[in-house]
């Protein structure tokens, strides 16, 4: 079969609520992010890469007319600025080896909060297991209400699958799906891969993306990673 160059084009993702599949893994995360108040006024969302952190951070800032920053890009001049709105700040372990940004936080944490503003926090661990080395800072993400974002059970794996081919303009048959959830380990930033790599082979091959194909990936990266160990 002909090959054909490849290009990886970047894929737009979805953000919205319509977008989000609501599951028993998530109910709880999906319910606080509506809430319209949080005990202190602060919230931490945790789970692993994929899980739809940055997805509900997105549906809360619409909501509620916040502003989405990654914690390593804030600077401590635009804190008051900062500070005039609801806010979510993504990836705050990030932000571990930096004591200036740490600094930072810490200081537009206490200004939102006296503004009378909800503060949103992500990380992939729970808070206590952030180890922010600014103590004052560490115990204030451990005070925020926590909650997390369980592993995908199997109706939320197949929704997350069907999402990212969405996202990348892909309409696979139901069988691959199913067959994904199946055989596939069973974690976000997984799902993420396969679909990426199924879409580069279709396109290299110049062939849907079948259950065969489906098949072929999964069977092709076991045994690389059997040859590994």
């Amino acid at each position: 079969m002909a090959t054909q160059l490849s290009f990886d084009l970047p894929s737009k993702t979805a953000l919205g609520r319509e977008d989000f599949f609501v599951s028993p893994a998530n109910a709880l995360a999906v319910a606080l992010i509506s809430a319209t108040s949080w005990p202190g006024n602060k919230l931490v969302l945790s789970g692993p890469a994929g899980s739809g952190k940055t997805h509900l951070a997105h549906v809360w800032a619409a909501e509620t007319g916040g502003r989405i920053m990654q914690a390593i890009d804030l600077r401590f001049d635009d804190v008051p600025d900062l500070a005039r709105a609801p806010i979510a700040v993504e990836d705050v372990p990030a932000v571990i080896t930096d004591p200036e940004q740490q600094k930072t936080l810490f200081h537009l944490h206490n200004l939102v909060l006296a503004e009378g503003h909800a503060l949103l926090m992500t990380g992939r661990a729970a808070p206590r297991q952030w180890h922010l080395p600014l103590a004052d800072l560490q115990s204030r993400v451990e005070g925020a209400h926590h909650v997390a974002l369980d592993a995908p059970d199997d109706a939320l794996l197949g929704a997350v699958l069907a999402k990212l081919f969405t996202d990348r303009q892909l309409n696979p048959g139901p069988d691959v799906i199913a067959y994904l959830v199946k055989h596939m380990d069973r974690s976000f930033e997984t799902a993420a891969k396969v679909v990426a790599r199924l879409d580069h082979i279709a396109l290299s091959e110049r062939r849907p993306i079948t259950r065969a194909l489906a098949v072929r990936l999964l069977n092709t990266e076991s045994e690389q990673s059997d040859a590994r160990n």
